[in-house]
């Protein structure tokens, strides 16, 4: 078998630029071990033929890495996405078709420069979490035999985890792109809805789906979004991507809130508890905060997924197929679906106006944080479990992955370490939507931060971005009269503004009291010497409203970069030189408060 070879994005990059290897040598000898792997795990159902990936090893000949930025990537494609010329499935022979053209994300990656390496298998019509509902073969864990791979992207997970591809290409609806990658030792983006076209997709529920990646680090799933969040005229439910979220938002993340649920459930599993635990004090050792949340609204969100009406959703993709060969569809499959005939427009409207009220309730709450940790499954079942309990087992790999499409957050599952039995164990990072790339920053520092092996055998992931990580809130600095209750802190609040910390500037400001114009004004200016710090605040408010809260802003002031006491920058309150015309210094007094009070003491009868 083909030794592992290190298939990280940017490793491959520099091996083809270096001629170590190049695609065609390279693409052939993984292709020949996937063909090895594929009777024990099932990972594929149809892997391309050396003619079949002639097309795209020819279109890269001539061509280099600096002109493709996926050039000779293999990434795998689940087998309910679409591939020119290949059948696509959904891991059901009797709903097979001739693929006419390929789904947009798998056209948008071949253009790249990426080369398919076949369609993977998964539980049938992407319902399911376990990777064993397929008449393709079960698809057993990567690490340990005794385990599944985790579905519904199942055969996706195997072929990052079995060194086959860089990343692959798998759907979620309800955990099916973050229980795999989870049970795989794999990073599983489940980007905000409609970030990644789903044209080319059969659907599980459509109003839901979301295209995921899989891949070994969280930096390559930041550059594959990067590459590959469009909007798409094929698909209705494709979404713009915010300027705050595009690849330069891609960073360190210096200091957060992360939501920990007050309540959480192991199901009696005797290592998870211990395992978040110590994934808690990790995010703190990054400089995280942790916050107790209230999970059981999301939870009840969960459940309006398969006790509600987006069953018919899904029925309405496979019901005709059932109605008219009940055979063709797996029993366990089939026991879902058959619940969707007689759902009324009443009970749809029902569900929907309650998932509205509990998405208010956690919208609430997602904005009091960053992010919210939790475990990426209660504990991991066993094939023996699933085979006798194929139900209930399932829905136990959900109990923390289903809610996160229905209220439109988006998610990041990460490794965060492993069970005794080798078994790898992670957890998920989800926040409010469009702040992907901020999970991934999160989850990025994360890998960091714990050091554990990497699929493939490689030691380590990338060094920390030297940029700092962006989210949709903005922080500022602030010096004056938009302190904690003083008289222009309505400004924030009124905006959604919250305080994060009371700390001081960098020993390199002066301070003064602005002459004429509106009263309560300071001017804080940067100096080369005799500097001091400067106390000032730090709020956050929402992205969207930094724009009218900075064009309310009088001169001489405006926004800058301020530099703080442990020598972190953040945007802030700066004044222009030329405001410093009659001003009088107050650096003494500290900050404008202590300037305030001295005042306040001075104009008091002796």
């Amino acid at each position: 078998m083909t030794p592992a070879f290190d298939l990280r994005l940017d490793s491959l990059r520099v091996a083809y630029s270096e001629g170590t290897t190049i695609p065609r040598q390279l693409i052939g000898e993984l292709r020949d071990k996937a063909a090895a792997l594929n009777p024990d795990f099932n990972l594929f159902i149809h892997l391309l033929s050396p003619t079949e990936l002639e097309p795209y090893l020819a279109a890269l000949d001539g061509k280099t890495p600096a002109e493709l930025p996926l050039f000779g990537v293999p990434f795998s494609i689940k087998d309910n996405i679409d591939l020119a010329g290949i059948s696509t499935t959904a891991a059901c022979p009797a709903f097979a078709y001739l693929a006419e053209r390929s789904a947009t994300i798998v056209e948008q990656l071949i253009a790249l420069g990426a080369v398919p390496m076949g369609k993977t298998n998964l539980d049938q019509f992407a319902t399911g979490l376990n990777g064993t509902r397929s008449p393709y073969g079960e698809c057993r864990n990567s690490v340990h035999p005794d385990y599944p791979s985790g579905g519904s992207s199942a055969g996706s997970s195997l072929a990052v985890a079995l060194g086959v591809s860089s990343f692959a290409l798998g759907t979620d609806t309800a955990g099916s792109g973050r229980v795999p990658a989870s049970l795989n030792n794999l990073v599983g983006l489940k980007a905000s809805k409609g970030l990644i076209s789903t044209a080319g997709v059969v659907p599980a529920c459509r109003t839901l789906d979301c295209v995921t990646f899989f891949t070994a680090t969280a930096k390559e799933a930041s550059q594959l979004l990067g590459l590959t969040a469009r909007v798409d005229p094929r698909d209705e439910y494709s979404r713009a991507n915010p300027s705050w979220n595009d690849i330069s938002a891609f960073g360190t993340v210096q200091s957060f809130r992360f939501g920990v649920p007050s309540q959480l459930e192991f199901l009696g599993c005797p290592e998870s508890p211990a395992l978040y635990e110590n994934t808690i004090r990790q995010l703190e050792a990054m400089g995280g905060e942790a916050v107790p949340v209230d999970l059981a609204p999301f939870l009840e969100a969960a459940r309006l997924l398969y006790e509600g009406p987006w069953v018919a959703e899904r029925y309405s993709v496979a019901g005709d197929l059932i109605e008219q060969n009940a055979d063709a569809v797996l029993p366990v499959i089939r026991a879902v679906l058959e619940q969707a005939p007689g759902t009324t427009a009443v009970q749809l409207f029902r569900a929907e106006y309650r998932l509205q009220q509990l998405k208010a309730v956690c919208d609430r709450i997602m904005a009091e944080v960053d992010c919210i940790l939790t475990p990426a499954y209660p504990r991991p079942v066993t094939l023996n479990e699933l085979h006798a309990e194929p139900v209930k087992r399932n829905s136990d790999l959900g109990y923390y992955t289903n809610f996160m499409n229905m209220l439109d957050y988006a998610a990041v599952a990460v490794p965060a370490d492993f069970m005794q039995n080798g078994l790898p164990w992670g957890v998920t990072l989800f926040g409010r939507v469009f702040t992907d790339q901020y999970l991934l920053s999160l989850a990025g520092s994360l890998q960091r931060q714990h050091s554990l092996p990497l699929v493939g055998g490689n030691a380590s992931s990338s060094p920390a971005p030297l940029n700092p990580a962006r989210n949709d809130r903005a922080r500022v600095v602030v010096c004056g009269a938009h302190l904690d209750g003083l008289p222009l802190n309505w400004q924030l609040k009124q905006r959604g503004g919250t305080l994060l910390e009371t700390t001081r500037s960098s020993p390199d400001y002066k301070l003064y009291a602005l002459a004429g114009g509106p009263p309560f004004r300071p001017g804080m200016v940067r100096v080369t010497e005799q500097g001091s710090a400067i106390e000032i605040e730090i709020w956050e408010v929402p992205g969207s409203e930094l724009g009218s809260f900075l064009t309310g802003i009088p001169a001489p002031l405006g926004l800058g970069k301020v530099q703080l006491a442990n020598g972190r920058w953040e945007t802030g309150f700066i004044c222009e030189a030329y405001g410093l015309e009659g001003a009088r210094e107050i650096t003494e007094f500290g900050g404008w408060r202590g300037y305030l009070d001295a005042s306040l003491d001075a104009s008091k009868p002796a």
